[in-house]
């Protein structure tokens, strides 16, 4: 198993390097898919990679293109492709990040594809008692935070309690004051810590996944933006029909599949059409 530094690691090496799970995974993806000689280029916010790699692998099991995938922090991305880079899909967090590159003239559209969504974490049993977000000001409550993870991890938790009108108490409570949303993970589930408050989807990686228990947040406390992720065709895309069909994929109910497995309220279902209007995501 990794240890924490590597596992702290993991948004600077996708920085630099991109997924490399992912090209493992497509490197043994199927004849098909190898001999046909398409390549597509997608990029994407690190966030997203644990359902990007199975529906990239989906879809060229599908298409019969390679997909060549990256994921790294949204922002260098988005910096890169506001500059001279280029790509075919991006598919990044932050909203107005997808509107400078619509306006910059260098995505030809977007669409919503999942928002995130906040959660409580305990250990197995849940020994606290912890019922909802207020109970992290309760005295005695091992509260774990980390106010120095990379963004928007520790500000949007921050954030949250604020909010529910707890930060004060929380802060006084917690017991770590980490710097990675991982090591916060790894401190509930050795019980060191009663609770912290993490996205859905961490709770989905593989080194967590049915190790910790889940207490939903009422989504009136939800941070602000970044909320969204969304996708888009760029206009440098060398197949513009192929990174449409490609978008339209993540779009569809095979694809939402993989976003809703990790932890993302797919941008489709109910819920998502409600986050769409309430966070105003439209392709203007």
């Amino acid at each position: 198993m990794r240890n924490m530094s590597d596992r702290c690691g993991r948004r600077r090496f996708l920085k630099t390097a991109g997924v490399a799970a992912c090209g493992l995974l497509c490197g043994a993806a199927p004849a098909r898919a190898q001999a046909s000689g398409e390549v597509l280029r997608v990029w994407s916010c690190g966030g997203l990679a644990e359902a990007m790699m199975p529906a990239n692998l989906q879809f060229e099991a599908q298409s019969g293109c390679k997909v060549a995938y990256t994921g790294a922090f949204a922002a260098a991305l988005g910096k890169s492709l506001l500059a001279s880079a280029t790509t075919d899909v991006f598919a990044g967090r932050v909203l107005d990040l997808a509107k400078k590159l619509r306006a910059a003239g260098k995505m030809a559209w977007f669409k919503s594809l999942c928002f995130t969504q906040y959660v409580l974490v305990t250990p197995p049993g849940n020994p606290a008692g912890i019922k909802a977000v207020e109970d992290l000001g309760r005295p005695g409550v091992k509260v774990v935070l980390a106010p120095e993870a990379s963004p928007p991890g520790g500000a949007a938790a921050l954030a949250l309690l604020k909010k529910a009108g707890v930060l004060e108490a929380a802060q006084k409570n917690d017991v770590a004051k980490g710097t990675c949303v991982q090591r916060v993970m790894d401190e509930i589930v050795s019980g060191r810590g009663d609770v912290s408050v993490v996205e859905l989807r961490v709770t989905r990686l593989p080194q967590f996944a049915g190790r910790v228990d889940i207490v939903p947040i009422d989504p009136k406390f939800f941070p602000p933006p970044p909320m969204t992720f969304t996708v888009g065709v760029m206009e440098s895309a060398a197949n513009k029909a192929l990174a449409a069909r490609y978008a339209e994929f993540l779009l569809s109910p095979e694809g939402q599949a993989h976003f809703e497995r990790q932890g993302f309220v797919p941008a489709v279902s109910d819920k998502g059409r409600q986050l769409v209007e309430q966070y105003g995501v439209k392709d203007v």
